[in-house]
């Protein structure tokens, strides 16, 4: 492997991702894991990853001018994904406009002793992002009413944005979680439950079939730019 441009291939899926892909999210955050040490395995799903993006370079992501610019939420974690260490896999995404501005896919910090954890985990930072791209919509003059709504598919995550009891299961999450529950009880944030067939963060956080990776990208506002912004 010593002559495989592992690195700089990455360095340029992840240039594509944070610039105009919100759908290589995961794949580079996955691929990412390994540029230290790569094997064959993880260059053989670079080239995959490569012939995605080599048959969807007419992808593009579209804005409609008379779409709501409020910030719109995603949030969604894949529990214990990680076969390697045991940790979750958490991604968020936020629209404006019918497009998405923001967009994160990471392997949590910490282990997650249960799903409604590692969701709750993924809220903390889906909450930050949030607050920010409110503020700086207030700060180039386009304020928008609060609360900003945030889809996620754990019933127990949600309930626990409002619910002020100290559990042992959230105890060792206490910063975050009291951090989620203060901008709730704020009214700066709110959750909404969604099915997961419907949570566009799914693309974020684990690998999908090629229908569901179709779904999600037209729910994300990737269109072929070539033939009208349809896919």
């Amino acid at each position: 492997m010593a002559n495989i441009p592992y690195r700089e291939v990455l360095g340029s899926l992840m240039w594509l991702q944070v610039a105009t892909r919100p759908d290589l999210s995961f794949a580079v955050n996955m691929l990412s894991r390994f540029a230290n040490n790569p094997g064959r395995a993880h260059w053989e799903a670079m080239k995959h990853t490569l012939a995605y993006v080599k048959s969807t370079t007419h992808y593009g992501i579209t804005y409609c001018h008379d779409s709501n610019i409020k910030p719109l939420g995603y949030v969604d974690a894949d529990y214990a994904g990680d076969t390697d260490r045991r940790r979750s896999t958490e991604g968020h995404i936020f629209f404006v406009a019918g497009g998405p501005v923001s967009w994160a896919s990471k392997r949590q910090d910490t282990v997650a002793l249960s799903t409604v954890e590692s969701e709750y985990m993924a809220f903390s930072r889906a909450v930050q992002q949030g607050i920010w791209i409110t503020s700086f919509m207030d700060e180039i003059g386009l304020p928008q009413d609060t609360p900003v709504l945030i889809y996620a598919d754990n019933n127990g995550a949600i309930a626990n944005t409002q619910n002020y009891k100290n559990h042992r299961r959230t105890k060792h999450i206490d910063i975050r979680y009291h951090f989620v529950k203060e901008r709730t009880a704020n009214g700066d944030i709110v959750f909404e439950y969604i099915p997961s067939s419907d949570n566009l963060a799914d693309i974020l956080t684990k690998p999908l079939a090629r229908d569901a990776v179709i779904r999600c990208c037209v729910g994300i506002g990737l269109r072929d730019v070539e033939a009208g912004g349809v896919l």
